[in-house]
């Protein structure tokens, strides 16, 4: 069988597999000489498909890379990494329409493949936004802050006054560690700590705080920690609120301060 046959009757064979079965079973390496097979249907793309996800690790890792890292791969040319960033930027509109659709605080993964594609290359940590109204649908996405490689400075102040702007009833909050590793500094929490008070206080509830790192994410939410944090807002204003009343019930006029 001549070689030219081969590689036919193998992508025919995987096209039919798709078909039938979408992608479930296939090989990272064998979506990618589909996306490559149709820029270059005349070539075989097997071989440059493999040395695409061996250099950039994942499938993801190769939907990620630009035209110019994808044009670097020996068989891989102009037309082939056009069409696999026109594949990148569709799923990216898909999933955008899709979280909007939907109620976003079930699913923090959904949240982190929308906004990983935009913050993944930040070189700085990048704070933003995501309001949501009573229905929990998303009304509108905002950058808020910029800060160095290692910490954000947020102000929950400018936060609430972006949420009563847009009639906000919840926040999502979404920034990135430039380092790949999502884990919270112990400022994160604070900072996530904060901002939770400051929405119990207005009565706007904080959904989550996602923390995008290199292909992973950390949702405090997830992990309990909005949850933890509402519950101590809670038992600081019931405290503050007994010594009010003690303080009242003795006839004392001063400023409430600590027992």
């Amino acid at each position: 069988m001549p070689v030219s046959d081969k590689w036919q009757g193998h992508r025919k064979r995987l096209r039919e597999r798709f078909i039938k079965g979408g992608l479930s079973g296939f090989h990272d390496y064998e979506i990618v000489e589909l996306l490559l097979s149709l820029g270059t249907p005349r070539k075989d793309c097997k071989q440059p498909a493999k040395e695409a996800v061996e250099r950039f690790k994942t499938l993801r890792g190769v939907l990620e890379a630009s035209p110019e890292e994808l044009q670097q791969i020996k068989g891989i040319g102009l037309h082939s990494a056009f069409g696999i960033k026109l594949v990148q930027e569709v799923a990216r509109k898909f999933l955008k329409e899709k979280i909007i659709d939907k109620p976003v605080y079930t699913s923090s993964q959904e949240v982190f493949d929308f906004l990983y594609h935009s913050m993944r290359d930040l070189k700085k940590e990048t704070f933003r936004v995501i309001y949501l109204n009573s229905q929990n649908q998303i009304i509108d996405i905002a950058e808020l802050f910029e800060g160095t490689v290692n910490v954000s400075v947020i102000h929950p102040r400018e936060v609430i006054e972006g949420a009563l702007k847009h009639n906000a009833v919840s926040l999502i909050f979404v920034h990135n560690h430039p380092s790949g590793n999502p884990a919270p500094s112990q400022n994160d929490k604070a900072v996530t700590r904060e901002l939770v008070y400051a929405g119990s206080i207005m009565q706007i509830k904080v959904l989550d705080h996602i923390i995008i790192g290199d292909n992973t994410y950390f949702s405090f939410a997830g992990e309990g920690l909005i949850e933890a944090y509402a519950l101590d807002f809670l038992g600081i204003k019931g405290r503050g609120t007994s010594r009010a009343r003690r303080r009242l019930n003795k006839g004392s006029t001063s400023d409430i301060g600590p027992d």
